[in-house]
């Protein structure tokens, strides 16, 4: 029985980059991961070994670094489209592009207050402490047309000490869980998004200014939903960002469900009053789901 080539793809891996704008005398720093993934006109080098149509994962890493000095980094989507951009319209042979970025943020070190500044304290411009609140991400894929843009983040933990509940479900014979009427919600918000713009003639997004707001929306709605159930909060975050931001069509959240629970103190001749708790590391409860818009077909992948 005869075999075939499926979909493949080929491409350089997690190329660890870090910018510094040196404009003046306040720097800028972007930190980057950048995953490289082509196809296309790719099967003799399969099935015959002939390399002929590959351009080497080497040269896809040193266009990252040369586009990063050329070009800047204003964004991880910027960047990413102009790098798929280049790999589909420079080779003949390369038909679709796939980048995909993780961003670690750096928050500037404060300068000390007036009456405590050391000599030289105004000029420092130049200091940071890495922010360890969550990753963004983004996958700009291109085929010669059309951009498609899923941006997110992930590992962005949150809680709320009150405000919560839990009751009224399912009850079998296994069921051991009591019903909660005042409870700590945490989770861990990991989401991704869709962009509307697919690189026609709508004006290009800020996605600079658009992380940082859907980030906003995501936290306030987390904060301001008094909720009876993490589904519930899932779908009062992700209708927040669509209703805010126009240039989304699509969000998919995955949340999962940080259990804390009240300590029993009573054999120690205490009483617990919401105050102390244990926080369970697994297993936990995993809650996903998708908000779109009316009309629009998803396309985040779902795990």
């Amino acid at each position: 029985m005869p075999m075939v080539l499926g979909q493949n793809q080929y491409g350089k891996a997690e190329t660890r980059i870090v910018r510094v704008r040196r404009d003046g005398t306040r720097h800028e720093v972007k930190d980057l991961n950048v995953s490289v993934a082509l196809s296309g006109d790719l099967a003799d080098t399969h099935l015959t070994g002939g390399n002929a149509a590959v351009l080497p994962t080497d040269t896809t890493k040193n266009t990252v670094y040369a586009f990063a000095q050329e070009h800047g980094v204003t964004s991880a989507e910027d960047f990413a489209v102009l790098l798929a951009r280049h790999f589909v319209d420079s080779q003949p042979t390369i038909r679709r592009a796939r980048i995909r970025v993780e961003e670690y943020g750096w928050n500037r070190i404060a300068r000390p207050e007036a009456g405590h500044r050391f000599i030289g304290a105004d000029e420092v411009q130049h200091s940071f402490v890495r922010d360890g609140a969550e990753t963004r991400t983004t996958e700009v894929v291109y085929d010669g047309e059309r951009f498609r843009i899923i941006s997110g983040l992930s590992g962005l933990v949150v809680m709320n000490t009150t405000a919560s509940e839990f009751w009224g479900y399912i009850k079998d014979r296994y069921t051991t869980l009591r019903e909660a009427y005042d409870r700590i919600l945490a989770t861990e918000v990991n989401a991704r998004w869709v962009f509307g713009w697919s690189g026609d003639d709508l004006a290009p997004v800020p996605f600079e200014r658009s992380y940082a707001q859907v980030k906003r929306h995501l936290l306030e709605a987390f904060a301001e939903t008094y909720s009876y159930s993490l589904q519930q909060t899932l779908y009062a975050m992700g209708n927040r960002v669509l209703n805010n931001r126009p240039e989304i069509d699509e969000i998919r959240l995955s949340l999962p469900n940080k259990h804390h629970f009240l300590v029993d103190l009573e054999p120690f001749g205490q009483k617990n009053d919401h105050e102390v708790y244990y926080a369970a590391d697994r297993p936990y409860g995993l809650i996903e789901g998708t908000v779109h818009r009316e009309g629009v077909v998803p396309v985040i992948p779902i795990d």
